[in-house]
């Protein structure tokens, strides 16, 4: 039988989904609770919402909450995703971002990074892009759920994810396995390294510091301007002075913040610190 998601229920479960990780769920959006978590609650054998709210809220079961943000989000990801945006950040600013710089490895990290294919997607044009080719540097990942960052980890993709690799890097840098899913290349995945990071949590946040780009693309859409700020806030304090910020080509941080300046490089807007 299909659990019921009461209306008390679900404001105390979207109330405390914000409070854990800044999504906002709004009211007309009890359905997406009601059919992300219900298999889950029947997964459990509970008999409601309310005894799975109860787990979550009292942390009877601590693996549970990383489930949790796995049902939330929506981890849209595919290789080469917005990828002039990629050809601009590689081609432009990182050979500005080298010249500048004075310690030998360039940091960069991608904070949302799903199932790894944005941060390897950037290794491997890092890699093959002939001003950067030579250039030391190390990518951190990041992402809320567990769950994605152990596939990010297995680096194995199925056909969705790769539509959009080139034949040069497909035939480089992926080998493809008997059930038609394609394996990553131990070179490219040596150079990103994988946490667990609530972008919300201060504690975790402040681990991450002396950055010189971080990536964060379509992931504010799903925050309210309070958790906005707070999330750009903590990831303005990551970043190097005059590091760059780059969100998604639909996103803006108008009414956000001022300390991050929009530049437009063809047609592309990157944020940097001020």
């Amino acid at each position: 039988m299909t659990a019921i998601l009461k209306d008390d229920t679900f404001k105390n479960m979207r109330d405390f989904i914000y409070e854990k990780s800044g999504i906002f769920i709004p009211d007309n959006k009890k359905y997406f609770i009601e059919n992300r978590l219900g298999k889950r609650v029947e997964e459990k054998k509970l008999g409601s919402f309310d005894d799975y709210f109860y787990m979550l809220k009292y942390n009877t079961d601590p693996a549970e909450l990383g489930v949790l943000f796995e049902k939330i989000t929506t981890n849209e990801t595919f290789f080469f995703r917005e990828v002039n945006q990629l050809e601009v950040f590689v081609g432009n600013i990182v050979p500005a971002i080298a010249r500048l710089k004075k310690k030998p490895v360039l940091r960069f990290w991608s904070s949302a990074s799903s199932t790894g294919e944005e941060p390897y997607t950037l290794a491997m044009m890092l890699m093959e892009n002939p001003k950067t080719s030579a250039l030391k540097f190390e990518i951190f990942a990041s992402d809320i759920s567990d769950a994605v960052l152990v596939k990010a980890n297995a680096a194995r993709y199925g056909q969705y994810s790769i539509r959009n690799v080139p034949p040069n890097y497909l035939k480089k840098y992926f080998v493809q396995a008997a059930n038609g899913d394609y394996a990553l290349a131990a070179s490219v995945k040596s150079k990103v390294k994988f946490m667990q990071i609530n972008l919300l949590d201060d504690k975790k946040m402040r681990g991450i510091r002396e950055v010189d780009a971080i990536f964060c693309r379509n992931v504010l859409i799903y925050f309210d301007k309070n958790a906005k700020m707070k999330v750009v806030s903590n990831l303005y304090e990551s970043l190097v002075p005059g590091g760059y910020l780059i969100i998604g080509m639909a996103e803006s941080l108008h009414d956000v913040t001022k300390a991050l300046r929009p530049n437009v490089i063809e047609k592309t807007v990157i944020y940097q610190k001020v």
